[in-house]
């Protein structure tokens, strides 16, 4: 179990290198052959994947969640940006709330070796006092999705160390992560359009 646990720490933190690697081999492609002169060009690019763009996405989305391949945030502006603001929302909330539900899964089932080993040590500590606080843990959980103000993704796996069940974890993260979202990605993406515009 220990010998699982730390192979599952090496392959994040290799899977998280190469991510980034890889983003800066494919951002200097995209601007030499013009991907990235303006949102629609991006967009066109995109759509050329089709089905099997969206379904891809969706999925990256929700291993983003369990093993941060890349900057979290990044994966919502590619998501507005690449399918529009209400696809691209629909999109995010879908890969984003699937991986939510497999952090609290893994948590559940392998316990909290597993989940100090594979989160943020300063993470770890600094919430670990919410395990304490049994008959409150839901309502700081719930909070915490709906105003992103803490680490939504390594919380759902500490909610995994609680007695809360499936069903609750799951109505909390459905009804709380819209909101924040849709204002996130909102935000990043008219940041990251100006960002392009000046690149470009």
């Amino acid at each position: 179990m220990k010998q699982n646990i730390l192979d599952i720490k090496k392959l994040m933190n290799g899977a998280t290198i190469a991510g980034m690697l890889t983003l800066l081999v494919l951002v200097i492609l995209g601007f030499r052959i013009g991907i990235f002169q303006s949102a629609e060009s991006f967009r066109s690019f995109i759509e050329k994947g089709g089905l099997w763009g969206i379904v891809l996405f969706i999925t990256f989305q929700a291993v983003q969640v369990v093993i941060p391949v890349l900057p979290g945030s990044l994966g919502c502006v590619v998501g507005v940006m690449a399918f529009g603001p209400v696809m691209g929302f629909i999109y995010n909330y879908l890969g984003i709330c699937l991986g939510s539900l497999w952090a609290f899964l893994l948590a559940r089932q392998y316990g909290r070796p597993f989940v100090k080993k594979i989160t943020k040590p300063e993470h770890f500590e600094k919430y670990q006092s919410w395990l304490e606080k049994e008959k409150r843990f839901d309502t700081l959980f719930a909070a915490a999705i709906f105003f992103p103000v803490a680490p939504d993704d390594f919380l759902c796996f500490l909610a995994g160390l609680t007695k809360m069940t499936v069903k609750k974890f799951s109505v909390i993260i459905l009804l709380g992560k819209p909101a924040a979202l849709a204002a996130y990605s909102f935000a990043l993406t008219m940041g990251f359009e100006q960002i392009m515009k000046f690149l470009a």
